[in-house]
């Protein structure tokens, strides 16, 4: 297990319509070259989105869904180092929730209001965990890669 204390700070953001919101969200932590970056929250909503299911393995990755609809962002959770690992929560126009990872075309609807914290005392890296297949976090302290 790897965890870590830091100095928090906050950063505001919102996008407009037809924006793609992982792409803007990505170009927002480089443009300021956040080191640790993560969702606190988000509201708005979206016409598009491409999401893994959550029954998708290192050896079957293919359970997508692509959705082409208007959805209320309910939730979005996750870190946005280069490899963002984001996992959202969409709600139609019944009130109906799905949700999975992130992949893309995360189109605007209206707005995307976001809170991102950056974790000051920390870095965030991805590597690959032969455990899961996939690339995992990995937390460093600023200090200790100095």
């Amino acid at each position: 297990m790897a965890s870590a204390g830091s100095a928090l700070k906050v950063h505001a953001v919102r996008f407009g319509p037809g924006q793609e919101l992982l792409c803007s969200l990505l170009a927002f932590v480089e443009e300021r070259n956040l080191k640790a970056p993560f969702i606190i929250t988000c509201v708005g909503s979206v016409t598009k989105a491409t999401l893994r299911l959550a029954n998708a393995t290192a050896g079957n990755t293919n359970e997508v869904i692509h959705l082409d609809e208007c959805f209320e962002i309910v939730s979005l959770v996750g870190t946005l180092n280069k490899e963002a690992h984001l996992h959202i929560c969409l709600a139609d126009k019944e009130g109906k929730t799905l949700g999975g990872h992130v992949l893309g075309d995360l189109e605007v609807f209206t707005t995307a209001e976001v809170v991102i914290g950056e974790a000051s005392d920390l870095l965030f890296d991805r590597q690959m965990d032969h455990r899961t297949g996939f690339p995992e976090l990995v937390i460093q302290s600023r200090s200790e890669k100095s």
